[in-house]
This record gives structure tokens, sequence and C-alpha cells, in this order.
């Protein structure tokens, strides 16, 4: 009786291990490349312009553009500017005293906004909190503006009377005169109104990344829910809280609209934050630019280049301190 033999199926090629990217990969990494290499064009083309426009300006005015205060143009018969003196010194002034009130008020009360919404609050009222807060970022500037202005104002002039009362001996909070509205420091804390979402987003989606088994290891060891976060949570998000202050210090030397509503412009340095006087270059750039000639309508595109280097060297500022204080705490 013969026997049949059955043949044995034959063994599956092996799989060539490579290390060249699968064609899927490629694309993805050709798009996301295309897409990163895109906004890096539009920043330049955005210099290239404002260079363009404003560099002549820089070079008659000199260093007076940046140190002097005045902004005028004196026009002859014919509409041409005859004499000019452009300045935004008292601007510049305004814009950090503006942002750098945003800042103090508003990251702490984001930090521990965020710190309340990861580790404190739950179920509805967390997801309740963290969609209102989601959608304050999305709110129009000409809103934040329009509230500080009709709603808000009463109140921080009470609180500018209050601090002015008791902490004038400081000379920041001293006043030539007794007008407190329209002042940096309302012009201030509506900025940090506007920041407290955005930096509230991004503290919180660092802090829910903060390692379990480090969060259990300090429960563990008998720490407290605040022992835990000052121990771990906040070393770990340190790099995120600076880069998230850094995005809204970033925001709040930009804004237009809403320091322009709450603030009086005024064309003089001013370091009191009390007195209603001061300004920041967006508002600067958005009261005259309507009414230019050619040769402010440059004058103004070289503020608006200061203004443009000034917010890189914030975000390169972030850059270096992310890089030197954020891998501590990881």
């Amino acid at each position: 009786m013969a026997i049949e033999l059955k043949e044995r199926p034959t063994p599956p090629v092996p799989r060539e291990i490579t290390t060249k990217p699968r064609r899927s990969d490629q694309i993805f990494r050709l798009v996301v490349t295309i897409g990163g290499m895109a906004s890096l064009v539009i920043l330049g083309l955005i210099a290239l312009f404002l260079s363009l426009k404003g560099a002549h300006v820089l070079v008659d005015e000199k260093m007076g553009f940046i140190t002097g205060s005045a902004w005028e143009a004196i026009t002859d018969e014919t509409g041409d500017i005859s004499e000019s003196n452009f300045g935004i010194g008292a601007m510049l002034v305004g814009t950090m005293l503006c942002a750098l009130i945003a800042v103090l008020v508003g990251v702490p009360i984001s930090v521990l906004t965020a710190l309340y919404l990861t580790f404190y609050a739950n179920g509805k009222l967390k997801k309740f909190l963290i969609s209102v807060i989601d959608l304050m970022a999305a709110f129009p500037s000409l809103l934040f503006g329009f509230w500080g202005f009709i709603v808000f104002m009463s109140s921080a002039e009470y609180w500018a009377k209050l601090i002015n009362k008791y902490l004038g001996f400081i000379p920041i909070f001293d006043l030539p005169a007794p007008v407190f509205e329209r002042s940096p420091f309302i012009a201030g804390l509506v900025l940090a109104t506007m920041i407290i979402p955005i930096v509230t987003a991004i503290s919180r989606e660092i802090f829910d990344q903060t390692p379990l088994d480090r969060i259990q290891a300090a429960y563990a060891l008998g720490a407290t829910k605040l022992a835990m976060i000052k121990a771990v949570v906040i070393p770990f998000g340190r790099g995120g809280i600076i880069g998230g202050a850094m995005l809204g210090l970033g925001r709040a030397m930009g804004e237009t609209v809403a320091v322009y509503t709450v603030l009086n412009i005024v064309y003089q340095i001013n370091w009191q934050v009390l007195f209603g006087a001061g300004g920041n270059v967006a508002s600067l750039i958005l009261l005259k630019f309507g009414e230019a000639g050619p040769y402010e309508v440059d004058a103004l595109m070289a503020a608006g280049l200061i203004l443009f280097l000034l917010t890189l060297l914030v975000n390169a500022t972030a850059d270096l301190l992310i890089n030197r204080f954020g891998g501590k705490g990881r």
C-alpha cells in the first residue's frame, strides 16, 4: 500500500528589516514639513514687508524713534509732510507696563485654576468649567474692551484708589493728579482677564501629563494632596508654566482694541500705573492709521516692526527659560 507524503507548506518569505520609512510616513513627514515651513515663510514675509516699509523711517529718525515720545507730523499747503517727529518711547513703556500687570495678575490665577481643574474638580463641574474657559479664549478682544469700559471700570477705579491710599508712598503708585480711570492698571487687568484662559489651558495640559507613578509614590510616602502638588506637580510643570506665561505676555503686548478702549492714549512716558494716561504700540497704530499720510503710514509700519521684534525677543526668552528651568522637574 503506497503511502502518500504530504508536501510541507512553503515557509513565508522573511520580512526585510529596514530603517527606510514607509510611503505613508514619508507623505506625512512631507505634509508636516510643508506646514512648518509655510509658517516660517509667512513670518519671514511679514518681517520683510515691515522692514521694507519702515526701515527708511528708522534711518531718518535714528534712536529718537525708540527713545522719543512725541508723534508729530507737520504738513505744508500741498498736504506733504514738511517736518516730522516720530517716537514710540512712551508707547513702549506703556506696552511693557500693561503686559507686566497682566502677567503678574493673570498667571497666578491661571496656575491655581489649572491645579483646581486637574486635582480638585470632578464630574460635570469640571467639564463645565473647562468648556467655559475654552470659550473665553475664543472671545473677540472687542468684547473684553467693552466689558472693561462699561462694567469693570468702576470696580477697578475703586481698587486703584485703595492702592493709592495705602501704597502711595511707592513711586509707581503715586499720582500727579487724582485721575484713576482709563489707566495702565485697568488696561493690565483687562489684559489679565484675556490671557487667563490661554495660560490656564496650557498649564492644565502640562499638569495632566504628570507621571502617575510619581503622584502615587508621593501619596505612599504620606504626602497630602497639597504636599504632592508642591513636590511633584509644580516641579514637573515648571517649564509649561513659564511657556504659558510668556505666551500670555506676548498676547498682552500685541493686544490692540481692548487696550485702546480702556486706556487714555497720551504721548508722554508714564511710570505711574494708576494714573489715567499711557498707551501701547498696537493702540497707537490703530489710532493713527486711518488719518495717516504715506510717510506716517511707513512710520507706523516701523512701530509695528519694533513690536514684532520685541515679541520675537519674548518668545526667544521663553525658549531659553524653558530649556534652562523646565527640565529639572522631569
